[in-house]
């Protein structure tokens, strides 16, 4: 029970006050604090206690915005330290309090003790003994409270603290800042790092007003990425709250009121700055969003730095759970089993940039859209994806200014952790549906799908970008007989032909695209006859033949859509092109054959092909399947083979060795077409000095053809290997041999009139027949130096001996002395012979080992080979001398020690 006490001004007899408990909400000054009861189905009462019979200075207000001649009111000294005291030591604590006086405008004084009794500490005596508060004057000391204040506050002044110190405190007085010029800039320049600072007011659960220290800029926080209910401002001036704002505000008072906290500046709305704000216990922005009290919203989000995904997932916790705002929620895929919501499929057939077909593990066939996006047009390709269904979009009716929509089911795609929707827009090939607030239909990586549309739109990408959309014609001669006879020479010239299916007619007819040639073709499959199938006759139709349909799904799911390519060998009589179709080194022609789906047609004999068609139809007889089976296998009669004795043929071209690996394989250009090369770069460079490509506008891909910029400054051919990323880009230079890592900076488009097509790549690779590569890595580097001095960039004389898995497996002579250059090695000792069993071989082989013979009684050193090619430096190290300068493929010849 606390002691009697009279407050200043106050009549009457002495009273026994009655003791009130709360918990301190916030501190107005150094003598006035703002207490609540415990919440109970809502936000609890508040009151504010003034404490009885001490003064503190005045904290610093702004003018009113309704006063134009109104001026900012500062500090007085002390103030602030004073208001510091009190929040440091009250906020959020319970404590109990008497109230002494009552005004008659509704003002309450009395005293405040920390704890749950009066037998605390007493915060008035407690501010006066530290200086920060005084006695206020005319107060005599007529009872034992009052002698205490004084008592404290004779001590402050013997011990000069606070406002008894020396000076006259102006330290203490802070330069508030209410504005901020150029919010953005100021965002900027913390560069994202956490900014100390006390939470003033809060207006809503997400907008808070907060002091940042230690610069005392008083600025509005909007937290990123969510949005909880407001209070609405009626005409009249009062303020009706939305559902569950005033608990919203209440879950953020309680927690970070007067708290001190750090806050991540992360953008900025106007002149109010949105970031996040960290307390030592939790992030509220999560924290809201996990209580239901708040929802995410897209236009914010994006800058959240903590992880969009987090937010989502704090949503999706209090979705799920129905809590608060969530209350009604209906999850858009609620009526979906977890195996039809995710699955993983084959890509059927691409119908335009946001719909696929996939084929289930059922064998059915469903169409999927690709979730929030709205693309133009997409490129496809035929393989596993996994497939996340987001929501299902209902059928609508027609009406007068939209059509009808048959239902929909829109997923996320993705294939090998690319989510196929997000790298469309990012290459600024489709836009991100914006949707209303309260719609939950959409892409389970929304925020993703926005963050690739703002780096689209920044980088001016396809639809975003401010260039002229180019215009692609496509030449459509199928069927036209006329155009076809004026094709076909160049493409029987042209060898294989890259394309792209765009429709699968039947097992062996299909629909082609040549990119090159920008013109679509009918392509039928050369060497077989296929099952037909069904077609319409005038007035019936006809069946289609066994297998037929099987063969025709067959030839869908390997390569509709699939880019092939194509040997054209001639036309019929509409102008459909006969010929074959490779995909990923497969002949499809052999293919069907293999599968029992297909037979071997008379014309096959006099193609390449034909021993592999046959021997892919002798298999398939055997397992009498589908066309075979009622095959019936024809006596044959027993033939004895007569084998021939093969002579080793040796004919040696001319070769120009440009590159050698450190495997000891070798890339040669034909001598004979060396002058085609040179009149090619050549008129190439000049192409390209007239018309220079645009640094950063290729985009490489793996596999394709481009043109790289050299150390010489030089442009040359190249094929693009790998794609670490645009700063380390893996390319071939396709006619010489070499590899290089550069930037996408040095890569331009490689033009037309120089492809592959016009001169195939120069630079091919071989290996030295009859040798071993050691596998010791110092020996091997030695026979690849030894070889570097004495071919590269050399002519020589080449003839093939036999083939590998690999490449071509050669002999090497020196193009004056005849020479050979890998039993030169072997004489060296650098090398082993490698002991082959074929016949022909015997007598080269016999050479190369007595070689070896002799190299191993002479003990020939490695490192001691002849004296013009080393010599020996400072500190004993070995130095090989380079036979020439650097090669013009950047072959650099190293050293040794």
């Amino acid at each position: 029970m606390a002691s009697s006490a009279q407050s200043g001004g106050s009549s009457g007899g002495p009273a026994v006050p009655t003791v009130q408990r709360g918990i301190v909400k916030m501190v107005l000054s150094g003598c006035a604090i703002i207490v609540r009861g415990q919440p109970r189905g809502g936000p609890p009462p508040e009151r504010q206690i003034n404490l009885s019979n001490i003064r503190a200075g005045n904290l610093a207000r702004r003018a009113a915005a309704t006063q134009p001649d109104a001026k900012d009111t500062p500090d007085e000294p002390w103030a602030f330290p004073a208001r510091e005291f009190l929040r440091k030591k009250l906020i959020g604590k319970e404590v109990c309090f008497t109230i002494e006086n009552k005004t008659p405008q509704g003002r309450e004084y009395g005293m405040i003790y920390l704890g749950k009794d009066t037998n605390g500490e007493n915060i008035a005596e407690s501010l006066v003994a530290e200086g920060l508060a005084t006695r206020r004057e005319g107060m005599r000391a007529n009872n034992p409270e009052q002698n205490r204040l004084s008592e404290c506050e004779e001590q402050a002044k013997a011990a000069k603290k606070g406002t008894w110190s020396e000076g006259n405190g102006s330290h203490t007085v802070r330069d508030l800042k209410y504005t901020i010029e150029n919010p953005r800039h100021f965002v900027d320049s913390h560069h994202q790092k956490p900014v100390n600072a006390i939470i003033e007011h809060v207006r809503d659960g997400s907008v808070v007003r907060a002091l940042l220290l230690p610069d005392y800029y008083l600025v509005t926080v909007m937290l990123s990425g969510i949005k909880c209910p407001t209070f609405r401002r009626e005409a009249d001036g009062s303020e009706t709250p939305e559902p569950f704002a005033a608990e919203a505000k209440f879950f953020t008072e309680s927690r970070l009121l007067q708290r001190d906290v750090q806050i991540i500046l992360e953008s900025c709305h106007n002149q109010n700055i949105l970031g996040t704000i960290l307390h030592p216990n939790g992030n509220i922005t999560e924290l809201l969003l996990k209580e239901g009290f708040a929802r995410c919203v897209d236009w914010s989000i994006a800058v959240y730095t903590r992880g969009a995904e987090k937010l989502r997932a704090a949503e999706r916790f209090a979705k799920e759970r129905r809590l608060r705002m969530w209350r009604d929620y209906v999850a858009p895929t609620a009526n979906l089993d977890q195996k039809d919501k995710q699955f993983v499929a084959k890509v059927m057939q691409v119908l335009n940039a946001d719909a696929i077909v996939v084929k289930l593990n059922s064998g059915d066939y469903k169409t999927i859209h690709l979730s929030s996006i709205r693309p133009p047009r997409l490129e496809g390709e035929n393989t596993q994806v996994n497939v996340t269904v987001d929501y299902i979009r209902p059928a609508s009716p027609a009406t007068e200014t939209v059509p009808a929509f048959s239902e929909r089911t829109c997923a996320t795609v993705t294939i090998g952790g690319i989510n196929i929707a997000e790298a469309l827009v990012s290459k600024g090939l489709a836009t991100v549906i914006r949707y209303r607030q309260d719609d939950d239909q959409r892409s389970s990586h929304y925020d993703e799908l926005l963050a690739a549309e703002a780096r689209a739109i920044k980088n001016g990408k396809g639809l975003h970008s401010k260039k002229e959309v180019p215009i692609h014609r496509v030449a459509d001669i199928s069927g036209d007989t006329q155009k076809a006879k004026q094709f076909l020479p160049f493409l029987q010239r042209a060898g294989r032909s890259e394309a792209v299916v765009e429709y699968v007619f039947s097992g062996s007819r299909l629909k082609l695209y040549l990119p090159k040639e920008t013109c679509l073709i009918t392509f039928l499959l050369a060497g077989i006859e296929c099952p037909r199938g069904a077609r319409n006759l005038p007035g019936s139709v006809q069946e289609g033949e066994p297998f037929s349909e099987e063969a025709t799904l067959f030839t869908k799911e390997l390569v509709l859509q699939r880019e092939v390519e194509v040997e054209v060998e001639s036309m019929d009589k509409a102008g459909n092109f006969i010929g074959w179709l490779h995909m990923d080194g497969a002949n499809l022609s052999v293919l069907l054959v293999e599968h029992a789906l297909s037979k071997v047609h008379f014309t096959a004999e006099r193609s390449s092909y034909y021993k592999s068609l046959l021997s892919a139809e002798e298999a398939a007889k055997q397992k009498k399947e589908k066309v075979w089976a009622h095959y019936e296998e024809q006596p044959v009669e027993e033939v004895t083979p007569v084998l021939e004795e093969k002579e080793r043929s040796a004919s040696y071209k001319p070769v120009f060795v440009t590159e050698i690996t450190d495997d000891l394989h070798f890339y040669v250009q034909d001598v004979e077409t060396g002058t085609q090369l040179e009149k090619l770069m050549e008129n190439m460079r000049n192409d390209i000095a007239s018309h220079p490509p645009i640094e950063g506008s290729y985009a490489p891909r793996r596999g394709e053809f481009c043109i790289a910029k050299f150390v010489d400054g030089e442009w040359y051919r190249a094929r693009v290997e790998k794609v670490e990323s645009p700063a380390k880009v893996h390319v071939f230079y396709i006619d010489y041999g070499n590899r290089e890592i550069l930037p996408s900076a040095r890569l331009g488009t490689l033009p037309p009139a120089f492809s592959t097509r016009v001169l195939p790549p120069q630079a091919t690779e071989y290996a030295f027949a009859f040798i071993q590569v050691p596998q010791d890595e110092d020996a091997r580097t030695d026979a690849v130096d030894s070889v570097v001095r004495d071919i590269q960039n050399t002519q020589c004389l080449l003839n093939v001996e036999h083939l590998s898995a690999s490449c071509p497996h050669v002999t090497l002579q020196f193009a004056d002395s005849k020479g050979d250059v890998g039993l030169g090695l072997v004489k060296e000792g650098l090398v082993m012979v490698e002991v082959r069993k074929e016949k022909q071989f015997q007598k080269v082989i016999t050479e190369y080992l007595n070689a070896q013979e002799s190299a191993k009684s002479a003990r020939v050193s490695s490192c001691l080979r002849s004296p013009r090619r080393c010599w020996r430096g400072a500190g004993g190290l070995v130095f090989w001398v380079p036979a020439g300068p650097i090669s013009p493929t950047g072959h650099v010849l190293f050293s040794r020690s």
